[in-house]
This record gives C-alpha cells, structure tokens and sequence, in this order.
C-alpha cells in the first residue's frame, strides 16, 4: 500500500504540474498552435499559458489501471493549486471519499481514511526534482521531458493533440507522461502517467478557474485523532 501510495502522489505531481497549465478565458492567439506545428511549438505554447496561471481550481476525476491484474479504480474530486508548491486534493466519490493530498510548499501529505494512515515528506526530499520544479514554477517542460508530438485522432483525442514525454532523468515512478492539449486553447484537458509496469494513472480535469482568490488554511491539513503518521 505504501509504495502505491507513492506512486500515486509522484503521477499526482506531475499531473497537477500539467493540470495547472490551463486556462485563461481567452488565450493569447501567439499561445494557439498553428497547424503542423512541431512538439517543440506546442510545448512552448502550452508552457505559456501555464506561465500565466498563479492559482487553479478544478473539477478531476481520475482512473488508475493496474496491468498485472487488468483492474482500474476510479475515483473523483476537486483540486486547488498555488504557486509556488501549494496544492490541495480532496476526493469526493463513495470509495475514496475522506482521502486527501496536501502540500503548503514545504511538506506533502497523503492521508488514506480507510487505513487511517498519513504519509509525510518534504518538498526537498522528493525523488522527483523535475516534476516539481514544473509545479513550483521553477522548471520548464522542455526541460523535464523528450516530447513526440500525436495527432489527437489518432489518441482518441479528437479535436486537440497529444505531447508523449520521456522523462530526461530516469525515474522508477513513471516512463512516460502524455499531456492532451486542446488545439484552440493550448490547455491541457487531461494527463495520463505510465510507470514502468504498464500501469496507468489518468487524470481529467473540467471546470478550471484560474487566478481566484484562494484561502490560506486550502493548504493546511491536520488528520483525524488515531492517525499514523510515515514517513517515508
């Protein structure tokens, strides 16, 4: 359970990174990837407007394949981020419901309700320096991430594109990480992280706002009595 835990907090880093990436109302036309645009194009557009964007809340719903037993779990639920390094995830479905995932810039927090169990670690104790810097502002796209650029017909992603990104330093967490960029926006709807098992951990995301006020205490979390806490 625990290195599943970790897996899904490191997916959960690179995808928030990525979910951020949106969403003014209206995007700044140079930020619309013309067509035939190269993946170096469209990687530079998408980090615009994620470049724009101070705080982000959205809608998610995720699902999480696991390959060696052909099994998926789905869950849903809202997330609020801050740069730099704040986020707060709550999931709301019947299976889920009471977990979260918490970060106030210097230490993240998984708590799992059904086990009673939080995992705490520090921002600079990651094992995923590049993702994070994305997240906290302080990294690039490009700089993370080998990108090939799809078509969205052909990744069932019609009207948009897909940028496959092959992490540039090697990590147990993840192989690849694919961002679906909406062609019209150059924001990014959903993020699917493979590790290298096969497994799949998708993310959507619907109903972004951007650049709201958000209160503080979004980013505090303290666990019900009786919680171990880990640290990993």
């Amino acid at each position: 359970m625990k290195r599943l835990l970790l897996l899904v907090l490191a997916a959960l880093v690179v995808g928030l990174g990525a979910a951020f990436a949106p969403v003014p109302a209206q995007a700044d036309a140079a930020c619309i990837p013309a067509q035939g645009a190269t993946a170096d194009q469209v990687v530079g557009c998408v980090q615009a407007v994620y470049d724009q964007s101070q705080t982000y809340t959205s809608h998610f719903s995720q699902h999480f394949w696991v390959k060696a037993y052909n099994q998926e779990k789905a869950s849903t639920g809202h997330v609020t981020f801050l740069k730099p390094g704040k986020m707060s995830w709550t999931y709301e479905d019947d299976q889920s419901k009471g977990n979260r995932i918490v970060s106030d810039g210097a230490t993240v927090k998984v708590y799992e309700a059904n086990n009673k169990q939080m995992y705490e670690q520090g921002l600079d104790k990651s094992q995923y320096p590049a993702a994070l810097s994305f997240l906290t502002g302080t990294g690039k796209l490009a700089d993370a991430f080998d990108f090939q650029l799809f078509p969205g017909d052909q990744m069932k992603f019609p009207g948009g594109m897909v940028l496959a990104g092959t992490p540039k330093t090697p990590t147990a967490a993840y192989s690849k990480v694919l961002f679906y960029v909406d062609a019209s926006t150059a924001q990014v709807r959903r993020v699917m992280i493979i590790d290298g098992q096969g497994n799949r951990n998708r993310f959507d995301f619907d109903d972004a706002k951007i650049n709201l006020p958000v209160p503080p205490e979004s980013f505090k979390y303290t666990p019900p009595p009786g919680t171990s806490i880990i640290h990993p």
